[in-house]
This record gives C-alpha cells, sequence and structure tokens, in this order.
C-alpha cells in the first residue's frame, strides 16, 4: 500500500505548480505504458520479442526514475538533474538499440555515440567538471546526435543521404520500413525537445532565451513521453506485421 501511495501521490504537488503535474503525469504515463508493452510481448511474432521487451524496459525504468525525480522536485524545488541524466544514460542506449534490433546492423556504433552525446549534455548542463563551458560542451553532445540522426537515415526524409542503418530499414520486410520511418521521425523532431532546453535552460549558453528551472524540466518531462512511449508504439506497429 506505501508503494501504491508513493506512485499515484498527487495531493503532495502545490496548486499551480504545473512542473510538478508534469511529473506526475510522467511518471505515471511510463508505469502505464510498460505494462502495456508487457502485455504485447506475448502477441507478437518472436523475432520482435526483444524489441517489445526493451520498449518495456525503457518505459519501466523511465517511470521508476520519474517517481523520484518527482519527489525531489515537489520537496526541494530543485531541478533532479542527476536522477534524470542516470535515466538518460539508461534508457537512450536502449532506444537506440531498437534501430539495431531491428535491422541486425549498427548496435555498437550507436550505442556509444549515445553515450558520448548525453555523457557531454551531463557535463556541459552540471558543470561539474570545471573544463569548458556549456556551449563546448553542447557542441559534442549535438556532434553525436547529428551522427546518430545521419546513421538512422532521418536525411533520407528529405531524399538525403543515409548510413547503413538507415538503409537497412528501408529495405526492410513488412512494416519495418514504416516504423523505421517513424523512429527517423522521433529522432530528428521528437528528440531536438533535449537541445532546446538544454540551450534555454543551462547557465552559460543563450542568456537571451534563458527560462526557469520549472519551465525547462517540463520540456524535459514532455519530451520524454512522446520520444519514450512513441518509440515502443513504433516498433510496436512493426510487430503487429
Amino acid at each position: 500500500m506505501e508503494m501504491l501511495s508513493f506512485i499515484l501521490d498527487a495531493v503532495s504537488i502545490a496548486p499551480g505548480d504545473f512542473t510538478g503535474f508534469t511529473f506526475f503525469i510522467g511518471s505515471v504515463s511510463m508505469l502505464a505504458a510498460t505494462v502495456w508493452f508487457l502485455m504485447q510481448h506475448g502477441q507478437v511474432d518472436k523475432k520482435f520479442k526483444d524489441s517489445i521487451l526493451v520498449a518495456a524496459l525503457i518505459t519501466g525504468i523511465a517511470a521508476v526514475h520519474y517517481f523520484y525525480m518527482r519527489e525531489q522536485w515537489i520537496l526541494t524545488g530543485t531541478s533532479p538533474t542527476e536522477l534524470r541524466y542516470i535515466d538518460w544514460i539508461l534508457t537512450v542506449p536502449l532506444m537506440v538499440v531498437e534501430f539495431a534490433l531491428l535491422t541486425r546492423v549498427g548496435m555498437k556504433k550507436l550505442f556509444w555515440a549515445s553515450v558520448v552525446m548525453l555523457t557531454a549534455g551531463y557535463f556541459g548542463e552540471s558543470g561539474v567538471t570545471g573544463v569548458m563551458d556549456a556551449q563546448s560542451w553542447g557542441l559534442v553532445s549535438g556532434l553525436a546526435y547529428f551522427w546518430m540522426a545521419y546513421e538512422v537515415g532521418c536525411l533520407s526524409i528529405f531524399g538525403g543521404p543515409s548510413g547503413a542503418v538507415g538503409k537497412a530499414l528501408a529495405s526492410g520486410s513488412g512494416k519495418i520500413p514504416e516504423a523505421g520511418r517513424m523512429l527517423q521521425w522521433f529522432v530528428l523532431v521528437g528528440w531536438s525537445i533535449y537541445p532546446i532546453g538544454y540551450m534555454a535552460g543551462t547557465d552559460g549558453w543563450y542568456s537571451f532565451v534563458a527560462i526557469n528551472e520549472g519551465a525547462m524540466n517540463i520540456i524535459y518531462n514532455v519530451g520524454d513521453a512522446i520520444n519514450k512511449i512513441g518509440f515502443g508504439m513504433a516498433v510496436w506497429y512493426a510487430a503487429r506485421s
């Protein structure tokens, strides 16, 4: 009962705390998505079972972290930067692994590129290293992101070149090309939410568009819900074929 109360406790969110509300919605929606993906695991073809399981892992890990991020925000009013990056360092590599599970190519390259992207982002946002400024770390993170976007074929949306993973998606069987296109849109558009939050909310970046921690966390929370659940739904769409 204590765990259920912890999961569903929205009473402690102060009136008008829209940021706290998005943390609550994020935690519950991630939990619901996890249950749904696990229910679908037994309904899909064997070759997609690993992909659906990874989708459930992504939202499940995120749900646990969102419960604690919500708690930190409500109790202290501070941004849960460390908890958020722990969540991302676990879930984002799993998200890019979904491409490799669908195509059987590019897993190591995508995995390590995602680690570089997230590590550089954390160093820039937290300032813990004292080496380089937020812009420089943001550039490193951005380069890793753009390389991944190329590798998975995001440029092919507009008729541009594609990396090995993107080519494999395009030549896949069944609904894999359609699902791959959905995933490419998530990487291209959905993931752009994160650098927007980073640039607008990180000290030492663009002060003329600086926003407070609450608004930055709203951007991140909405982005997480859309991207993590949406990634899984795209994989499920391919698995239905």
